[in-house]
């Protein structure tokens, strides 16, 4: 019997898996995320993944793979939510159940505010997932970035159809 890909928790111990999903995206997927060039994974992942405070979710296929990643990392005033989902698995509304269940981190953490940067133009990522929110989203951009943001409860309480889109 298949399974639909599922939403765990992650960090330290899931390096290798979170390195491997790394590994599997492509340039242009690692430059929407990280807004950069990377390096090898394996070098500034440990870092992210023991951050204080923080909040890391997975989803898995199937098989037990990493397929998509999310960090919650909250600072003075907000919460930053960052998504990186698998090439293949983009488009299934995987982003968006990351960012209700960041959402609901946050908003259980006190976190009125949960905020995205993201590339100008960059309209498959994560600006495709707030336009399909039915939620007020907040943008503003300097130079070739841009930050969204939105209340943390709002976006907890996104209805999605990702679970019926989740499968290959």
């Amino acid at each position: 019997m298949r399974r639909e890909p599922r939403i765990t928790p992650t960090g330290p111990a899931d390096l290798a898996a979170t390195v491997a999903l790394h590994r599997r995206c492509s340039p242009q997927t690692l430059w929407s995320r990280y807004h950069r060039a990377m390096p090898d994974p394996a070098t500034y992942l440990p870092t992210l993944l023991s951050r204080p405070g923080s909040v890391h979710l997975a989803v898995r296929d199937d098989t037990g793979r990493q397929i998509a990643v999310a960090h919650l990392m909250p600072d003075r005033s907000a919460a930053e939510a960052a998504l990186l989902v698998q090439d293949s698995w983009q488009g299934r509304g995987l982003g968006t159940l990351l960012l209700r269940g960041l959402a609901r981190h946050a908003a259980d953490g006190g976190w009125e505010t949960l905020y995205g940067l993201f590339l100008s133009g960059d309209d498959g990522r994560i600006d495709t997932i707030l336009r399909h929110a039915d939620v007020p989203v907040h943008r503003t951009e300097e130079g070739d970035t841009v930050t969204a943001w939105a209340r943390a409860r709002d976006l907890a309480a996104l209805r999605t159809t990702g679970e019926s889109r989740c499968g290959p």
